[in-house]
């Protein structure tokens, strides 16, 4: 079992943000970015102390749910921080930017880090859409072209010209190339059917990145899995990461507490306009065409207002102290027998020294009990070095 640290990097010096589309910045303060910056890199690095195997950055845009808007610079400023976590790029939103630029960026990021990165290639959330102008109903086509275009640009030795149906390129050849042979290890989302087979032709590690119970992620997991069996191949636990709001205290008192202000935070403040576009989207686009959605938006409020004590049941959370994550995460591996774990350590505006407590009992006292689960897990470079 691996585990990651994800931390969106949210601008918490708000006390609301309104329902409007893109979020308002009137009340940005520099000094408070600046100081938030700071700290946010610092937690991340501290990841490797800890014993994290991953430290993962992500993309959003016209929002303080997130001031990411190019992970590719967190990433950077990781490589310089650390020496031996995969940097896990979770990830660069395809759809929206030249897919060359971030087969180049990558690249950097693999060379930079001696072969550490893992390279996430996701289509995004709908409201991203509304912020750069995409149109959504574009979204897969576009998504499965630049997945092709970046990994022939990583993998062809000459230059090549490329006509698409979104992009086209005289010749391409690009430099530096990964370090990683084929190709560092491909991270795609699967939050529906449909992106659940999209990562399975890819081969990629599948991100199942907000759980609503074991029984909808077993559900992906399965998809994915026919999927393969259908393509001709088996995956193994190394194909599966399950992504988890998580809070550590030494008592359960504490960490309860502190998730359910933060979730109300999160859902309250920095996530009230992003669902108005998300509903906007969702309701006047082909941006999810299946007629089952298995993370249904409606389950956003249903969260906000379940208990502590029954997201646990349900696997939407790690909530406890260091005994109690550790039965929490091993009730989830038999049901999921996952090889990933992607630890979301701050929701919402949890405090930093809270997070940075969690992050040291989760090493000390809860990794070295189930990190021996699920001993075929890897990172995904065998396999991705087989194919």
């Amino acid at each position: 079992m691996r585990f990651s640290q994800i931390h969106h990097m949210p601008y918490t010096g708000i006390d609301e943000a309104g329902l409007g589309w893109p979020i308002s910045n009137r009340r940005f303060d520099p000094k408070t970015a600046v100081d938030l910056f700071k700290t946010y890199i610092d937690v991340k690095a501290y990841a490797e102390e800890c014993g994290f195997d991953e430290i993962g950055s992500n993309e959003h845009h016209m929002s303080p749910f997130g001031m990411m808007p190019n992970p590719n610079i967190i990433g950077a400023a990781l490589i310089e921080r650390t020496q031996t976590a995969n940097i896990f790029q979770c990830g660069n939103l395809l759809p929206l930017t030249n897919p060359l630029r971030i087969a180049e960026e990558y690249a950097m990021l693999d060379v930079m880090s001696g072969g550490r990165l893992m390279a996430g290639l996701m289509r995004g959330i709908p409201h991203e859409y509304v912020a750069y102008n995409i149109p959504p109903d574009d979204s897969w086509s576009l998504m499965r072209e630049a997945v092709d275009l970046i990994l022939k640009a990583w993998t062809e030795p000459e230059p090549f010209g490329w006509e698409g149906e979104h992009f086209r390129f005289r010749a391409v050849s690009i430099w530096p190339k990964p370090v990683q042979a084929p190709h560092p290890p491909l991270v795609m989302s699967g939050g529906s059917e449909t992106s659940a087979r999209f990562a399975a032709e890819y081969r990629a590690i599948m991100g199942i990145l907000r759980v609503t119970d074991l029984s909808q992620a077993k559900d992906l997991i399965d998809i994915y899995t026919a999927q393969a069996r259908a393509d001709g191949w088996e995956p193994g636990p190394d194909r599966f990461m399950v992504g988890v709001p998580t809070a550590v205290a030494e008592t359960f008192e504490e960490a309860k507490q502190v998730l359910h202000d933060g979730t109300q935070y999160f859902f309250n403040v920095l996530q009230g306009g992003i669902n108005r576009a998300l509903q906007l989207v969702i309701q006047t686009t082909k941006f999810n065409p299946e007629a089952r959605n298995i993370r249904p938006l409606d389950k956003d409020e249903q969260m906000k207002s379940t208990p502590v004590e029954e997201r646990i049941e349900r696997g939407q959370v790690l909530c406890g102290t260091p005994d109690m994550i550790v039965d929490q995460i091993k009730k989830m591996h038999a049901v999921l027998n996952h090889g990933h774990m992607n630890l979301i350590v701050k929701i919402g505006n949890m405090p930093d020294d809270f997070i940075t407590r969690g992050m040291a009992l989760l090493g000390s006292d809860v990794f070295p009990h189930v990190k021996g689960l699920g001993e075929q897990a890897d990172d995904g470079r065998a396999q991705t070095a087989a194919e």
